[in-house]
């Protein structure tokens, strides 16, 4: 990938010559180039937030949650006690296996200034001590239906509206559990219960500046002070355990082994609402593990982690038409590469460049072969749909990529000074002022939201990219009950 050092003249009396700069062997970059060109991409991709912004987020967080209890109430359908997984990121991001080609583009900066995705238990099945054995007889790999007869009797008449219904020849009706209608109910209860609270805002409240179905997620813009936040929240079904279908890859050697405990990594799964390319829509669920990936995005150094997050930025706009490649593609093959690679090799500091150029050329090999193991179920190939036509398509405009590595890197950095340049000037026009939460009658900001603006500030600055799993009593929403890994508040 890069070229070695020349060696020095090993005879006596000899003037030794000075080491060539490594290059890349590819496109005769210099490494050193590549790398401050990525450290200067994440100088402007992580931003570092004041007190004032880490208290909008934790406003617009709020006001969720709050929302989210107010569903609740309409019609008991969600669990009363109900957990939920914050992401760093929206859909587009890639933080969870989700397809795109549904999805209303935004953009960060015009659209919005940060992104968070929410997954939000529709049922939960908790009480399981073994291999969780799914319905996967109708379904690609990967993808399951669900029986509401794992469920009681209670649960089934509060949720059969949202069910297709298959009758046996025996007489016996089977419901399963509709990814398409659970995203209807759940868009228009969102939409209901935000139609009350704008009959009677509040100081303080945030601005819902948008409220769009998109597929199966709803996406959510706030705007909060001088901040824009995006929510994608997806209706999940939440499992503790693990899937019987993933248990042989407990089987293998891991990157993670000996660095966190298999029962992090275990804990539990989720369904999301996204279907095969040949399944049935009203019924099939996909398999996920965003819990799990939280728990090891700990294990994966800051240097490919930057390399990543640069490679992301250049796949998001070169491969966006036609929609074949997403970045949760791109989150597997990091995995993959960290099981394939020492230890000791991804931890170096100063080898981002080497990690960019090595992630482009997975992906580019993936192309080619049309083959992208899933990371938790390798015998599921993400890619296996694709025309031979698009993924040489893309395989092309990843060569030019290969090809003038630097020239694309300067494009995502252009880019994301652009957005921030834009966030920039919404700040200038909008509120200087302190923004109370959604619970206060719009007097002084409290001592504790101030305590918790801080804490916030010191977790976003010292955990980029982490998540919270979010504990909530919608009987008592002014209470915040969430951890952000194995921080909790």
């Amino acid at each position: 990938m890069a070229a070695p050092l020349a060696s020095k003249a090993g005879s006596a009396g000899t003037t030794s010559k000075p080491p060539f700069p490594e290059l890349d062997f590819r496109s005769g970059a210099r490494v050193e180039e590549l790398n401050k060109l990525i450290q200067e991409f994440t100088k402007h991709d992580q931003r570092e937030y004041d007190d004032q912004r880490a208290l909008e987020i934790h406003t617009a967080k709020d006001f969720i949650f709050s929302m989210l209890g107010m569903v609740q109430k309409l019609d008991q359908k969600l669990p009363v006690a109900n957990e939920y997984l914050l992401l760093s990121g929206g859909v587009r991001e890639g933080v969870v296996d989700i397809d795109l080609d549904e999805l209303n583009v935004y953009a960060r900066g015009t659209d919005y200034d940060m992104d968070f995705t929410l997954l939000v238990p529709a049922l939960k099945l908790h009480d399981r001590n073994q291999p969780v054995t799914l319905d996967m007889r109708h379904s690609a790999l990967c993808h399951s239906w669900l029986s509401l007869r794992l469920f009681d009797e209670g649960t089934i008449s509060k949720w059969k509206d949202c069910c297709t219904i298959v009758d046996h020849i025996n007489g016996a009706t089977n419901y399963f559990f509709s990814p398409t209608k659970v995203a209807d109910w759940f868009y228009d209860s969102i939409s209901i219960v935000l139609s009350e609270i704008q009959k009677k805002p509040q100081r303080g409240m945030p601005k819902v500046e948008k409220v769009e179905k998109n597929g199966t997620i709803i996406s959510i813009i706030l705007g909060v002070g001088s901040s824009r936040m995006l929510y994608d929240i997806v209706p999940v079904v939440s499992f503790k355990g693990w899937p019987a279908v993933a248990q042989s890859w407990l089987m293998e050697n891991h990157f993670w082994d000996g660095k966190i405990t298999e029962e992090e990594v275990i804990s539990g799964f989720y369904l999301v609402p996204a279907c095969s390319y040949k399944g049935k829509k009203d019924n099939e669920w996909r398999l996920s593990f965003a819990r799990s990936e939280v728990q090891l995005k700990k294990c994966i150094s800051s240097s490919l982690m930057q390399a990543y997050q640069a490679c992301k930025a250049i796949i998001i706009k070169l491969l966006s038409r036609p929609k074949a490649i997403s970045p949760y593609h791109l989150r597997s093959m990091m995995l993959w590469a960290c099981d394939r690679l020492p230890a000791s090799y991804l931890a170096q500091e100063d080898y981002a460049a080497h990690f960019l150029l090595g992630l482009i050329d997975d992906l580019q090999h993936c192309l080619v072969n049309k083959m992208c193991p899933n990371y938790f179920i390798p015998q599921c190939n993400m890619l296996e749909h694709l025309s031979e036509e698009t993924v040489m398509l893309h395989a092309r405009k990843l060569s030019s990529v290969r090809s003038d590595p630097a020239e694309h890197l300067r494009t995502a950095i252009e880019h994301v000074k652009a957005a921030n340049r834009l966030t920039l000037e919404l700040q200038r026009r909008g509120s200087t002022t302190s923004i109370p939460s959604p619970q206060s009658d719009g007097g002084d900001t409290t001592q504790p939201d101030d305590r918790l603006a801080k804490k916030l500030q010191q977790l976003v600055t010292e955990n980029p990219g982490k998540s919270i799993s979010v504990f909530i009593n919608p009987d008592d929403v002014t209470r915040p009950h969430f951890r952000i890994d194995d921080k909790f508040f």
